[in-house]
């Protein structure tokens, strides 16, 4: 798969099929994904693998905690505390034209709860990468980290696998520290969702938009 058709077909998917992914090509994603930048080379990242029994025990305790309603909290800001523009019509427009894909309307809380819910179930994915990051480090790691994550699912892609990277899972981060017995400098930043794309659900046909070139680059010189 060329770069540029990796890219551009890369997209949350919110629903796998039962299709197993074996060991060896997860092997393969990460090797190809560990040649990320990083700055001075420090690599600062992990990724947890985690399928079959151990995925499911992981699922059900997050689920448990999930529907208790207790509240819980990333070890790291991802959202500001108050939304401005652009960016609060972007997520909006992104929220809604999901929820309008599946039918599901802005009222109904029930529906969205469920939906929500999903995520914990890894959307039935039948692997999932847990990634961490070295939290003695600073602002250019995350950098790093992101550009391991963009590679995981680039990489993924040229499988034939599709990805849905899951912030969500990072509220839920002593639950995974206590699963897979992480060691305590390491903070969960996200997952990612990894298999085969069911290509007959709805949400799978949610492609988010992307801004024109013009509101997002400058050039200079040319």
């Amino acid at each position: 798969m060329h770069v540029d058709d990796a890219i551009r077909s890369r997209k949350s998917v919110r629903r796998f099929l039962p299709v197993p992914v074996s060991r060896e090509s997860v092997a393969h994603i990460i090797e190809v994904a560990g040649r990320a930048p990083s700055g001075n080379n420090i690599q600062p990242w992990k990724v947890h693998v985690v399928a079959g029994e151990a995925q499911q025990r992981l699922s059900d305790a997050i689920l448990g905690a999930f529907d208790s309603g207790e509240e819980h909290q990333p070890e790291y800001t991802y959202y500001p505390s108050q939304w401005f523009e652009p960016y609060r019509e972007r997520r909006q427009r992104c929220g809604y034209g999901l929820y309008e894909t599946l039918g599901i309307a802005r009222e109904d809380k029930a529906r969205r709860h469920e939906q929500m819910r999903r995520n914990f179930h890894f959307f039935d994915a039948p692997v999932a990468l847990i990634v961490t990051l070295d939290r003695r480090l600073e602002a250019g790691s995350y950098m790093d980290a992101g550009m391991l994550i963009q590679s995981l699912m680039l990489a993924a892609r040229g499988q034939g696998l599709h990805t849905c990277a899951q912030a969500a899972l990072a509220w839920y981060h002593a639950i995974i520290r206590e699963q897979l017995g992480l060691g305590d400098n390491e903070l969960v930043l996200c997952a990612i969702a990894l298999g085969h794309e069911d290509t007959e659900a709805p949400e799978n046909h949610f492609i988010t938009e992307r801004e024109p070139l013009a509101s997002i680059a400058t050039f200079r010189g040319f």
